[in-house]
């Protein structure tokens, strides 16, 4: 790698872990493109949004993900995945190149520019932590590791921008690593780790309910020994589905009001304390709302803040809250009474009966194992996946922004960041018609995903809300589709036995990428979806 800036861009990134750059080339960034793929794996997406969602997955699974993209046709393509980023907690790292430095001289009118040239970085500082334009060669060394560190400590996407006769001059070294970020204040963290330590000496019937921010900062570990030496059982949200293991003991499975099980609910809801670590109240996270918790009862470590009832802590995260109850001294307790979610049942399909989105879901949940990450798209997808346990780490999905669209392109990152665990998508005809093309991109990459289609003819989570033709979209032939994009194989199913044998095949082959569209009727939803209509039907009763 040279001294240049580019060089120092690619050389930051190799040492924070980033090992795979999802880009679409265009001419401001082309230079930069080609001293990537030099260094890097460069995996070339066919949509900007969908190198935006590809590298958000693994920046969720890897701690860092990159998209490179050209100036305005293609940064400003990357905002709705910067969003995302944001609200969901994701460090994702967008890169985009721009017009040189000499090029802008006499402000003159050049393709992709809308308005100033600094249009596009204003625009990225309303939904990234951090933005900074390379433009002076000596000072660009310094603000990529900034920037990449704002990334890592925040967990939120943060923006840089190229010039592209800047990224080919020379440029001073990286700065070695800075100190760490400051903790917080030590008798601030002292006052309150004693104010939750007093708390959980008291409750009869805690319950801990791990979040996002578990899985962002990697505290599985911590969080499960804790609520072991307590004796709480754990619930997740569904943002967080998978920062802890739901397949196994003391893990109740995921907590979301209404929409969730209700014997989750009673076990979260009845508690006298609840431990809430790196969850985010949300609209989605709480069933809309249908959530019954008394913040009187609630400790809320979030990934930068804490509040203890109505008491806030700035500056305390999950982090510190969790390793400084572990080294406390509390006394040990044997596990309360609770709920497991246990592996998923076996599934018997009938011969020749019509699917439902029921029998469907059940059949996906048990084939699931620790070998493949479960990746929901939102809409039905999302809500029929929260039942399926999964193991730690296994579970992706947009739960909080929620923006269609995410999971096929997901399922590139994800398969890339963990080799070892094969993608496997559930996604909504409508959503798979906004990306799906990006499967195309997935066999040059080296991933396999299996993608099961839930084939209802349209919008399934708005229908019980207006129905209109507006929520109807095309009948696609997903099959050939995929034949004709060269990603693999696929095949439509209308019964349980043949949808399970297809999915079982699918699973099977790990060669390339293979599809199974479910075909069900237009007004059936999922467990998950009808336990929340029925919620917000007696809500407003």
């Amino acid at each position: 790698m040279s001294g240049t800036v580019g060089g120092r861009l690619v050389e930051a990134l190799r040492r924070e872990g980033v090992r795979h750059v999802f880009a679409v080339p265009g001419d401001y960034v082309l230079g930069l493109a080609a001293r990537v793929e030099r260094d890097l794996a460069l995996v070339t997406m066919r949509d900007e949004q969908g190198a935006g969602f590809a590298a958000d997955a693994s920046a969720r699974l890897t701690g860092l993900g990159c998209a490179l993209v050209t100036y305005g046709v293609g940064g400003l393509k990357l905002v709705n995945a910067a969003a995302q980023a944001w609200a969901e907690r994701s460090p994702l790292v967008i890169v985009s190149g721009a017009p040189g430095v000499a090029e802008r001289r006499g402000n003159p009118l050049l393709h992709h520019r809308v308005k100033g040239f600094d249009t596009q970085r204003r625009v990225m500082d309303e939904v990234c932590a951090h933005s900074a334009v390379l433009d002076d060669p000596d000072r660009a060394p310094a603000q990529i590791a900034e920037a990449l560190a704002v990334a890592r400590r925040r967990m939120r996407p943060v923006y840089l921008e190229v010039p592209r006769d800047v990224e080919r001059a020379p440029a001073p070294a990286l700065p070695g690593p800075g100190p760490p970020a400051p903790g917080p204040d030590a008798a601030a963290l002292e006052e309150a780790l004693e104010e939750v330590a007093g708390l959980i000496r008291a409750a009869e019937r805690p319950v801990m309910v791990a979040g996002v921010g578990v899985a962002r900062l990697g505290l599985a570990d911590q969080v499960r020994t804790l609520a072991a030496h307590l004796g709480m059982p754990i619930a997740t949200t569904l943002l967080g589905k998978s920062a802890v293991p739901e397949d196994v003991a003391g893990v109740a499975g995921v907590y979301a009001g209404g929409m969730g099980r209700p014997e989750v609910a009673r076990l979260v809801e009845g508690a006298d304390l609840l431990l809430m670590l790196g969850a985010e109240l949300t609209d989605l996270n709480t069933g809309l709302f249908t959530a019954r918790i008394d913040p009187a009862r609630v400790v809320a470590a979030g990934i930068e803040d804490l509040h203890v009832r109505r008491h806030a802590y700035p500056a305390v995260g999950v982090a510190a809250v969790v390793e400084g109850l572990l080294g406390r001294g509390l006394p040990a307790r044997p596990a309360g009474p609770g709920t497991a979610a246990g592996p998923a049942p076996a599934f018997d399909p009938r011969p020749g009966a019509p699917l439902r989105a029921e029998r469907l879901f059940a059949c996906v949940g048990s084939r699931v194992t620790d070998r493949l990450t479960v990746i929901a798209e939102a809409g039905d997808a999302l809500f029929g996946a929260a039942d399926l346990p999964v193991g730690e780490g296994g579970f992706l999905g947009a739960a909080y922004y929620a923006s269609l669209g995410f999971a096929v392109p997901a399922a590139i990152g994800a398969g890339l960041a963990r080799p070892g665990r094969r993608p496997l998508v559930l996604v909504g005809d409508g959503a798979f018609q906004m990306t799906g093309i990006e499967l195309s991109s997935a066999p040059a990459a080296g991933v396999a995903p299996v993608v099961v289609v839930v084939d209802n003819g349209g919008y399934a989570t708005e229908r019980p809300m207006i129905d209109g033709r507006f929520n109807d979209v095309p009948a696609w032939d997903h099959p050939g589709l995929v034949a004709a994009i060269g990603a693999g194989w696929g095949v439509t199913c209308d019964t349980e036995d043949a949808f399970c044998r297809a999915l079982d095949e699918a699973l099977a082959d790990g060669s390339r990428p293979r599809l199974v569209a479910g075909r069900i009727p237009p007004d059936d939803i999922s467990p998950a979806l009808r336990r929340l209509t029925g919620a917000l039907a007696r809500r407003v009763r």
